[in-house]
């Protein structure tokens, strides 16, 4: 059954906080950055994906790669949530020795369809996968989430030439819109607007949705094209902790145990 939009909320209240536990617990940075994409990770994996522990290996899945490997938190806390990946795994990550990074890597983790972290990469690896689906006459889609700040890469445009040339319509490029990257504004960094024209000029399908909206982020995941879709998602970066909010210094930043238990109180509220 589909969770509606009040029950998804509370899952994305509960999987924000299980990040800014991890973050505090483990000294795992890069936490506003996973908060600016966990309702996009929620839409996909209790909406429009269609991936369970059932599933996860069936060669006929659909795809899901985080291009944006740093937001690593928000991936696996989503993965964990869906029964995919265990709670005691998942509390490993960055310490000594333990299967889990602070960036995705294959090691045999069941939901992880690419190692990602050096940006620019992980939609070139996603239409690899949609044009062996196409050549194979095989009904599975993939779903590529990049940040904005990683937009700035040309292997990416590379990329976003490539798939409406092979007319890839399983391909979808969502972009994480925070407006921010590790050292300033994005627009500042680089001129990315017009962002969507941007893409429309290269041949895709494109919507500009809020990314914290369920109900438009589902229907632009769901609807149907001719033509490899590009969502960009406009959100916040830090979303959910009010203090972290549009903050970059949370790029990197720890929370320490006072801002741990305020972040409690504004997620779960106990």
């Amino acid at each position: 059954m589909v969770p509606n939009n009040s029950v998804l909320l509370q899952l994305a209240a509960q999987i924000r906080y299980r990040i800014v536990e991890l973050s505090h617990r483990n000294h795992i940075t890069h936490l506003a950055s996973s908060l600016s994409c966990v309702d996009i990770l929620c839409a996909l994996y209790f909406e429009t994906l269609n991936l369970s522990l059932e599933n996860i290996n069936d060669p006929q899945r659909n795809r899901f790669i985080l291009s944006k490997g740093h937001a690593v938190l928000a991936l696996y806390a989503v993965l964990e949530k869906r029964g995919i990946l265990s709670a005691d795994l998942l509390n490993e990550i960055g310490t000594n020795n333990a299967l889990l990074g602070e960036h995705p890597s294959m090691n045999g983790i069941a939901g992880v369809e690419w190692a990602t972290g050096s940006l620019g990469h992980g939609l070139s690896a996603g239409l690899g996968m949609a044009l062996a689906a196409k050549i194979q006459k095989q009904s599975y889609t993939v779903t590529v989430l990049l940040s904005d700040g990683e937009c700035n890469e040309g292997s990416v445009w590379e990329a976003a030439l490539f798939a409406p040339k092979h007319g890839l319509k399983n391909l979808t490029a969502i972009v994480d819109y925070n407006k921010w990257q590790a050292t300033g504004r994005s627009q500042e960094v680089m001129s990315l607007e017009p962002l969507a024209e941007k893409w429309h000029a290269f041949g895709w399908n494109v919507c500009e949705v809020d990314g914290h909206d369920f109900s438009a982020l589902t229907d632009a995941l769901n609807q149907e094209s001719p033509l490899p879709k590009a969502i960009i998602a406009h959100t916040v970066k830090g979303k959910g902790v009010s203090f972290m909010e549009d903050d970059n210094n949370w790029h990197y930043r720890v929370p320490k145990k006072d801002e741990l238990e305020k972040a409690r109180l504004e997620l779960l509220g106990k």
